[in-house]
């Protein structure tokens, strides 16, 4: 349905198109927020409901509804082809259905099963306000917003975020149970008596050495291997491209970077500030956006230096695995040296991973090679 609505190519400006597609966009999310308004005890996500304002949200709602009803009928004005506008009425029309604003939330247990649908809400709403924009406006390379197999990476986003509570849920359970043992109080006490902002970057650096390691097992192993494939099988690169990820991959990704964090117990300001840096980073180092660093590229991973862990290459295979400081690439050799600015092409070298969500879940199971 997403492919027939949201044709890969260009915008024409002035068509109606534009306008189309936002009412499509807002329509939808509307349309999820009025659901998650219907089910808040399993379609929101308890660290992140108990701040929410339920006024706030209800008119957010609300305008934003008005907003996607206006641009539709706009659409059905300004372009010759009504589907957009349909597609956006359709969902308006089905969140006043369900009680739009206006459906009552009382009081409801927190102790439940949940999917993320109010994280995928809100992380999708700020990550293409944010990256389209810096997209558009800076580019790596000209490219259209719905691009090729752009589909399949937002099925993924979808899944991803959707899951996000089960996700945790394993990842804490793994590490209470193995790691448990291992807490030792004296040192939690000394992480505790740190700066929040050297704690900030102790975090940060346990993390991205957690990662690295996991990182190149999932390069150099080959069982682990074919889950890590499906993240490189995206042959054009954007905030969107990295939610391409096998879900085996995700759980135990988490669950091993967790797994230090976990052990040295930092302040849980610091844990959400954290939170924020890594969703961020994630996003932006797979942008297709060109920003020159300068000396900081040495330092941090940035766009370009993630890119490069993503081409074709030759000179990039196996090369350049930190996730937040690329520092750690160049002190253990893995960095890719001595090559141009960008590379030509991205994807998996002899192109074998199928396109497709479910497709990509079974491919580590299915593959032969």
């Amino acid at each position: 349905m997403l492919n027939r609505i949201f044709k890969e190519g260009t915008l024409h400006i002035g068509q109606g198109q534009v306008s189309g597609y936002i009412a499509c966009f807002l329509a939808m999310l509307g349309f999820l927020g009025v659901i998650a308004f219907h089910f808040p005890e399993y379609l929101t996500t308890p660290e992140l409901r108990q701040n929410y304002d339920v006024a706030t949200l209800r008119i957010i709602l609300f305008y934003g509804l008005i907003v996607a009803g206006s641009l539709g009928l706009l659409n059905f004005v300004r372009n010759k082809n009504k589907r957009l506008g349909t597609v956006a009425w359709v969902f308006v029309l089905g969140a006043i259905a369900l009680g739009g604003h206006r459906v009552p939330v009382g009081d409801f247990p927190d102790n439940t099963p949940y999917l993320g649908l109010d994280w995928f809400i809100l992380d999708l709403l700020g990550s293409t306000l944010i990256f389209v924009f810096i997209e558009k406006m800076i580019p790596h390379r000209q490219q259209a917003i719905f691009r090729t197999h752009w589909k399949t990476d937002f099925d993924h986003f979808f899944v991803n975020h959707l899951l996000i509570g089960f996700a945790l849920l394993v990842a804490n359970q793994f590490v209470t149970k193995m790691f448990g043992w291992a807490v030792n109080e004296d040192t939690q006490a000394f992480i505790a008596s740190l700066w929040f902002s050297a704690q900030l970057f102790l975090i940060l650096l346990v993390a991205d050495l957690s990662q690295y390691i996991f990182h190149r097992i999932y390069h150099e192993v080959p069982l682990f291997w074919r889950l890590h494939a499906v993240h490189h099988s995206v042959k054009q690169m954007d905030w969107l491209a990295g939610s391409r990820q096998h879900i085996l991959e995700l759980l135990i990704t988490r669950s091993m970077v967790l797994t230090p964090i976990f052990l040295l117990g930092f302040d849980k300001a610091v844990m959400d500030a954290y939170v924020v840096i890594v969703g961020f980073q994630a996003v932006f180092n797979h942008a297709n956006v060109c920003i020159n660093f300068g000396p900081l590229k040495y330092i941090i991973v940035t766009p370009q230096f993630h890119h490069w862990h993503h081409a074709s290459d030759e000179a990039a295979i196996d090369k350049n695995y930190a996730a937040h400081f690329s520092f750690i690439d160049y002190l253990l050799g893995t960095a890719v040296r001595g090559q141009k600015e960008w590379p030509d092409q991205y994807g998996v070298k002899g192109d074998y991973v199928p396109d497709g969500f479910l497709k990509q879940q079974l491919f580590p199971f299915t593959h032969k090679g």
